[in-house]
């Protein structure tokens, strides 16, 4: 195997100078940016800022002006407040709209309890003007040519009572009360039968030409028969219509 023969001696490798892959330009040594920047803190600039003020110099006589630098801290920055899944999104100005059926329920009820107090006022005043008229307990007065001892050109005096939700009529023949007769009517029943008013009209219901007395109350009546010088229940065959 033949051998190179020179005098000049290899150098080692250790003594080589190193030689950059490349053009040997700058530029082949720096290093890319990457994509997605590494969290790290935020930097002063973030939060400090800094502005430059210009003061007037402390020298006396001295007009000119020198820049100051000052550091104002920044608030921080958040981020904007995300929803929470579960709570439900409000629409309009923050309230919800309610059903039209919920209007129309306080509406009814409204209604009912002007409807109530309406009533109660009614009843109310119908019982005073009763109180006024009638008293209590209700009674009821009147005079009427009856032909019971009139001789004496007095006519006969008649007090109608609802004493205890029962009907009386007491009659003053002529005026006189040692001739007076006692009449009972009806019983009333229900709430209040106690403050019913009872009134007296006479009129002749059997065509015998003898005013007959008729007791009112509630809408209704029943008719006493004028005969032989008092009234009488009618018989259950009679029946006579007031008109």
């Amino acid at each position: 195997m033949p051998v190179l023969a020179t005098e000049d001696k290899i150098a080692p490798k250790s003594i080589l100078r190193h030689r950059p892959i490349g053009d040997g330009t700058p530029e082949a040594f720096t290093t890319s940016t990457p994509i997605v920047p590494r969290a790290s803190r935020s930097r002063a600039s973030d939060t400090v800022e800094e502005i430059a003020e210009w003061q007037k110099g402390d020298q006396e006589g001295s007009g000119q002006s020198k820049p100051v630098t000052r550091r104002v801290a920044l608030p921080p920055k958040s981020s904007p407040a995300m929803p929470h899944p579960n709570k439900p999104l409000l629409q309009g100005h923050g309230q919800r709209q309610a059903h039209p059926f919920l209007y129309l329920g306080i509406g009814m009820i409204v209604m009912l309890v002007l409807w109530m107090g309406l009533s109660a006022l009614f009843g109310w005043f119908a019982t005073t003007l009763d109180d006024l008229h009638y008293g209590r307990p209700r009674t009821f007065q009147t005079d009427a040519w009856v032909g019971h001892n009139e001789q004496t050109g007095v006519p006969s005096h008649f007090i109608a009572l609802n004493l205890h939700s029962h009907i009386e009529v007491i009659e003053l023949p002529g005026g006189d009360g040692t001739h007076a007769r006692i009449y009972v009517g009806p019983q009333l029943y229900g709430s209040g039968s106690d403050l019913v008013p009872v009134t007296l009209s006479f009129s002749d219901v059997n065509g015998d030409h003898k005013p007959d007395m008729v007791i009112h109350f509630e809408g209704n009546y029943v008719v006493f028969i004028n005969d032989q010088g008092g009234f009488r229940p009618p018989q259950p065959s009679e029946h006579y219509s007031v008109g």
